[in-house]
């Protein structure tokens, strides 16, 4: 089907944005009318690739502001300053990252279909299953399930007082509270951008459904790599963590006198103080290519961003994740449980348990075969067009609701 009018808004992290816009890019290329709404620094990227741009407006997500306060816009200011434009314009359905929760609200106040893109692993608790963004593996044992469903309590807490948050800004739009403790995602539709080799086994919520991840990348011209024939090693940090480039530091340091090449990325970070000149088997540049770094790699040093993970595996190079913030403890965890590679915690981090994980990654086959399985499955799953026939369905699912077919 084609002519649908569809709007994908995203939160301004490459890591939330480059999905969506791999989205719109699929819905658009399916001959769809689709607009992106995100933050301004992507709008180059968006209209290069044919597609109606929006900018977003940015509000403070935690702590969440009073609407109508004077500590900056909350989302229930955005939500009701974008609810004219959707009326207007009258969506078939409005997809929303799971971060951007203004649009969800204004689309639901507008009476329009609503679809949420997660672009990780689905971040919602299964009883006797670790908690989301832990870092932890599954357990093994009764024991350990028992464990996890005592400190239940703990984590709804927490659930409980987001909801209320949640309730508040529902309010300020005009819409009726909910009881749901995961308010910010779609019962309609979520699509959960990730390998499902990725995912702990759980029971599925009707309306979820894992696509595989959805790539975007920004057009850069390929680096030279470094010479020689040892296996590569990439280290590709996170664009929005680690500005002293620690990770760096580190893995030059591990690698100088290890029989590998060494290519490095800053991702434009400038440290104070600057990094020390690569060693000899090392090229440092400041931005590079990932469907050619990740080509080539043997192995990819990382923080463990989901979407670097993705990028890895999806060449068949198995990662090492050495998390800092937020979900890549979560991303490292389920790599290593996977078999695809290898978590060491920011807190161990140093020249001598680098070096170790290195070794041991490129020493056992076993995690490259394991990696090699994961980019078979991805050559054959695309993921950014299995996400754009389901958001088709689900507006189609609306259009026969309405009698509109």
């Amino acid at each position: 089907m084609s002519g649908l009018r569809l709007i994908v808004a995203a939160f301004g992290d490459a890591g939330h944005a480059f999905p969506a816009i791999g989205l719109a890019r699929a819905l658009s290329r399916r001959g769809h009318e689709v607009v992106v709404e995100t933050w301004e620094r992507w709008r180059e990227p968006v209209e290069a690739e044919g597609i109606e741009f929006a900018a977003a407006e940015e509000y403070v997500t935690f702590p969440p502001p009073v609407p109508g306060s004077q500590d900056g816009a909350s989302v229930a200011d955005a939500a009701l300053a974008l609810v004219p434009y959707l009326e207007e314009r009258r969506f078939d359905v409005v997809v929303s990252d799971i971060l951007t929760l203004a649009p969800a609200l204004a689309a639901e106040r507008a009476g329009l279909r609503r679809a949420t893109l997660i672009p990780h692993v689905y971040p919602v608790h299964e009883p006797g299953m670790p908690f989301f963004a832990f870092g932890a593996m599954p357990p093994r044992t009764p024991i350990g399930r028992g464990l996890w469903r005592a400190a239940l309590p703990v984590l709804v807490g927490g659930l409980r007082r987001g909801r209320t948050e949640m309730n508040e800004s529902r309010a300020a739009v005009g819409l009726p509270p909910i009881d749901r403790l995961h308010g910010g995602i779609s019962q309609e539709l979520a699509l959960v951008a990730t390998f499902p080799q990725l995912e702990y086994p759980r029971r599925w919520p009707h309306g979820v459904r894992v696509t595989g991840p959805i790539g975007f990348e920004l057009p850069d011209p390929d680096v030279e790599l470094p010479a020689g024939d040892g296996p590569l090693v990439v280290v590709a940090p996170s664009t929005a963590q680690d500005p002293d480039c620690r990770l760096i530091r580190v893995a030059f340091e591990a690698l100088a006198d290890e029989p590998v090449r060494v290519l490095a990325t800053t991702n434009r970070h400038r440290p104070d103080p600057p990094l020390p000149a690569p060693p000899a088997n090392a090229v440092l540049v400041d931005w590079l290519s990932y469907s050619q770094a990740m080509a080539a790699a043997d192995l990819v040093i990382c923080h463990g961003g989901h979407g670097t993970v993705a990028r890895a595996l999806g060449a068949g190079a198995p990662a090492l994740c050495c998390p800092a913030v937020g979900d890549m403890a979560e991303n490292g965890a389920r790599v290593a449980w996977a078999g695809a590679g290898q978590m060491l915690p920011w807190r161990l981090l140093g020249a001598r348990p680098l070096r170790a994980s290195v070794r041991r990654i490129l020493g056992d086959a076993s995690f490259r075969a394991r990696a090699g399985e994961i980019a078979a499955w991805a050559r054959s799953s695309d993921g950014a067009g299995r996400a754009a026939v389901l958001v088709e369905e689900l507006a189609t699912s609306a259009s026969r609701a309405l009698g509109r077919d």
